[in-house]
């Protein structure tokens, strides 16, 4: 679409959801968008009614949408023996595409069911971006790359990358981008995605800022946050789900021996890229929260600016207030490190205690100006080209049968192991 520009000053309302998740919100399509819209209705109470609204979703989102269908596999408890599980009973989708593409029997499962997925995923959102009537950084969500043939969209072989998708009010597409550092946890070992390209990685200017996208770790590295500011950036997104306690040590490449607690990791991203940065201006870093089987998600999110803008002192748990943040959300407990520590122990997947699974959710806003955009939206890629056409389109996702293929588990597994052994 083309984004309406005009030469009057930009006025908008800048809207981070922190929401909770868990597993059951991903075994049905509707519970999906029962999870998702519950969301944008957190978010109703938010929405300015006199000027554009920017409404930014948390990363990865999409992920867990790999269990739709899978209610029987929950009381399994963690997601490797899920996954396996899946691998196996979803054995004649699955198998083909790793043996065919040579992938891992993780990167596999997803391809096998990333037509339904995406479909599903792209469609939930666009239904709500017009019915709310907000600009949607949908958050993000493991996709393939696609390009159109004979002028229907068809799937880039092996590709799954880490994407995030912007959509105007009328449900089109605005522009997407893929992120581009990795965490171990998204590499062969976890997940297993693909990283996406710093060349491709552009500024989408909106009535709601020049839109640029850093996925969770993207924001912490200069040479994503250079490129950004040198493509004329104002308002950097940073969709993210940081899996691990919000109080304990993070460490992570270049240097994963350098160990500092993780709201002061988070110091060196969206707060840094507003305070010390050139173009950007404002930086909207929603964090998911919540038990996924044995995984646990937690953080604080934020909506920051430039220190002129935000002179408040205040900063995330564990760190010196300071200026700089337009909006953030509070910690679940406030006291001495050695306590919060133990709380993000307690808050854990499978911790037993009390506190289990207690996070806190929240919605942000915070009212922004910019100066009128001077720049020219980026041409579409052969990807984006291949999206519009997928938000086009009408129709269910197919349902995924039940697990009535588990006869075929012991051929499954050895046929997986003889492929990882090929692999390697």
């Amino acid at each position: 679409m083309t984004v309406p520009q005009t030469a009057a000053p930009r006025r908008f309302r800048a809207i981070a959801v922190q929401p909770k998740w868990s597993a059951e919100n991903f075994i049905s399509d509707d519970a999906f968008r029962g999870w998702l819209r519950g969301q944008l209705e957190a978010a109703r109470p938010h929405l300015s009614p006199n000027r554009p609204n920017l409404v930014v979703l948390t990363e990865l989102n999409g992920l867990p949408l790999v269990l739709r269908g899978a209610g029987w596999a929950l009381p399994l408890k963690t997601f490797e023996r899920v996954a396996l599980a899946l691998f196996l009973a979803r054995l004649p989708r699955a198998l083909p595409v790793l043996l065919r593409e040579k992938v891992s029997p993780i990167r596999a499962l997803q391809l096998a069911g990333s037509a339904d997925n995406t479909r599903l995923y792209l469609h939930t959102c666009r239904d709500l971006a017009r019915e709310y009537g907000v600009y949607l950084c949908c958050g993000s969500a493991p996709m393939p790359r696609y390009r159109m043939v004979g002028g229907q969209p068809v799937r880039g072989a092996a590709t799954l990358t880490n994407q995030t998708v912007l959509l105007a009010p009328d449900g089109t597409l605005i522009g997407v981008t893929d992120k581009v550092h990795l965490t171990p946890d998204e590499e062969a070992g976890g997940v297993d995605l693909t990283p996406g390209e710093l060349s491709e990685m552009r500024v989408f200017p909106t009535p709601v800022g020049d839109l640029g996208v850093a996925i969770s770790l993207d924001a912490f590295r200069a040479d994503v946050i250079g490129r950004l500011e040198a493509g004329g950036c104002t308002v950097l997104l940073q969709p993210d789900a940081n899996g691990a306690a919000w109080t304990s040590k993070e460490g992570l490449p270049p240097d994963p021996a350098r160990l500092r607690d993780q709201p002061v990791a988070w110091l060196e991203s969206s707060w840094t890229a507003t305070t010390t940065g050139r173009s950007i201006r404002y930086a909207v870093n929603p964090m998911v929260v919540g038990n996924l089987l044995d995984l646990s998600f937690d953080g604080q999110s934020a909506i920051t600016g430039r220190a002129a803008d935000a002179t408040k002192l205040r900063s995330y748990v564990m760190t010196d207030p300071r200026p700089g943040f337009l909006a953030l959300t509070p910690w679940v407990a406030d006291g001495p490190h050695a306590e919060l520590q133990m709380v993000g122990q307690q808050l854990a997947a499978h911790s037993g205690h009390p506190r289990e699974d207690a996070y806190r959710t929240d919605v942000l806003h915070a009212d922004l100006e910019l100066p009128a955009s001077t720049l020219a939206p980026p041409p579409r890629t052969p990807h984006e080209q291949a999206l519009e056409i997928i938000l086009k389109q009408v129709g269910q996702p197919r349902r995924i049968p039940s697990a009535s293929v588990w006869v075929l588990a012991g051929l499954g597994l050895i046929a997986a192991v003889s492929a990882l052994r090929r692999r390697h």
